[in-house]
């Protein structure tokens, strides 16, 4: 009698499932939260039972440092290498993010609680000429520096937008060997303080303008438009000369290929591509000097009255206006700071809403309007 013996039959390879190394699961998420867990208990057992642990913030970091490890482990073991870097450089990162941004949070929370309680409608509608230091905090009138903020930066920005683009035109559309110089002068200004703008303005122009009885060249809100320009300036410039870089070149070709001239493309074809772009830099000139002090003790000089003409007298602004009231030892005066902080986040937070909108991208909704008008047609 004769025995067959058959071969053992091999078992099916795992089918494997294409997926990106960033995509989540529910596993993973397990899996993280699970190293979190073990990370902190092991951090406290060592930290505290073993050692003699100097305090909350090196248990925090040998618990991150930990859970790094053990989430860089646990992914390689389930998914391989490459998913396990990715994952741990996404944490790292997610982390610096985090870290970065609970300063910013925790200054606008700040604010917000000392401010917010005290700011009424009131404050939109009088200035500070008839409100004195022992009246409530309710009283606070800030037309007049609101009015101020925003007449310099609408100067400044009427200033400063022209030859920004101009500047950034010349640096990227030209072959001018002046170029060079230029950027070099860019980037010097870019790390320019801005109190040596205020004090460069005041002592070119204000001074010998007072000196000389020449009302324009005194304390007034135009004199702190130079400055803030020479601020804001380097910014805006720095920034659309990025934006024109990304510009393909496929579109300059195409249109000097169609006959169109050199500054009839720049104006009808690498300007609109790049209007997002531009968007954008005029909203970070504005984040720029939108909170400047310095500049403004040495030209604006600041007021408690109204004044609406920027050309004439000392102006008020909200940078001013909290620095005046900040400094101050009663506890009122100072919440008046407190309110023309809050007014101005709101204040900036308007303005970038109001740039957003001006800039987006409308190429979208017009291609769908055609497309819509042409389906009607048919």
């Amino acid at each position: 009698m004769t025995t067959t013996l058959t071969p053992p039959v091999a078992p099916a390879p795992r089918k494997l499932v294409k997926r990106r190394p960033s995509e989540t699961t529910r596993q993973d998420r397990l899996a993280a939260i699970g190293c979190a867990v073990s990370a902190t208990l092991l951090t406290w057992f060592v930290m505290h039972l073993l050692l003699d642990s100097p305090g909350w913030l090196a248990d925090l970091i040998v618990t991150y440092l930990l859970y790094l490890a053990m989430l860089y482990l646990v992914t390689r073991d389930r998914l391989g290498r490459l998913a396990a870097s990715d994952r741990l450089v996404s944490t790292v990162v997610v982390t610096g993010a985090l870290v970065l941004l609970a300063p910013l949070l925790s200054l606008l929370i700040y604010i917000v609680v000392e401010g917010a309680p005290y700011l009424r409608p009131a404050f939109f509608t009088h200035d500070m000429s008839t409100v004195a230091p022992t009246d409530p905090v309710t009283e606070t009138g800030g037309l007049h520096a609101v009015v101020g903020t925003l007449e310099q930066t609408a100067l400044t920005l009427v200033l400063v937008v022209p030859l920004g683009v101009l500047t950034a035109v010349f640096l990227n559309e030209t072959r001018s060997r002046f170029r060079r110089p230029v950027r070099i002068m860019v980037d010097a200004m870019s790390g320019l303080p801005s109190i040596v703008a205020g004090l460069f303005v005041y002592a070119a122009l204000i001074i010998p303008g007072i000196q000389a009885g020449v009302g324009l060249f005194s304390y007034n809100g135009m004199m702190a438009t130079l400055a803030l320009t020479m601020v804001m300036l380097p910014t805006v410039t720095r920034t659309v000369d990025v934006v024109l870089r990304l510009v393909p070149d496929g579109l300059r070709e195409a249109s000097l290929a169609l006959g169109a001239s050199r500054a009839r493309t720049v104006w009808s074809v690498v300007l609109p591509t790049a209007r997002t772009g531009v968007t954008t830099a005029v909203i970070l000139g504005i984040a720029r000097v939108a909170g400047e002090t310095a500049p403004l003790l040495f030209t604006s000089f600041g007021a408690l009255g109204m004044n609406a003409n920027p050309f004439s007298d000392p102006q008020e602004s909200i940078p001013l206006f909290i620095y005046r009231f900040i400094k101050q030892p009663l506890e009122n005066v100072q919440q008046r700071g407190y309110v023309g902080a809050l007014v101005l986040i709101l204040l900036i937070f308007g303005l970038f809403a109001i740039a957003r909108l001006v800039g987006r991208d409308r190429s979208k909704r017009k291609a769908k309007r055609t497309t819509v008008k042409t389906q009607e047609n048919r």
